[in-house]
């Protein structure tokens, strides 16, 4: 026997290829691909959404009103 001899290789898959979608349309015709970057991209922009409104919602609930808040007493009936 050789060191060489011919044995039938296992398929390796790569991790580090990734994933890509890819969207046809009725036509067959390629409408558009999404990649890993552009998933990545819509996860940080849910996070970054996300801390704003936690953010502006505290800021809110701490900050004075706008409007002058009217006065309690009811102003007395003048009548003539």
């Amino acid at each position: 026997m050789s060191k060489f001899e011919s044995k039938q290789s296992q398929p390796k898959l790569d991790m580090d290829e990734g994933w890509v979608v890819q969207v046809y349309g009725s036509n067959r015709r390629l409408l558009c691909v999404l990649e890993p970057f552009h998933g990545w991209i819509f996860l940080i922009g849910c996070g970054v959404g996300l801390l704003v409104s936690v953010i502006w919602i505290n800021v809110a609930r701490y900050s004075p009103p706008l409007e002058p808040t009217p006065p309690t007493e009811s102003p007395t009936l003048q009548v003539d």
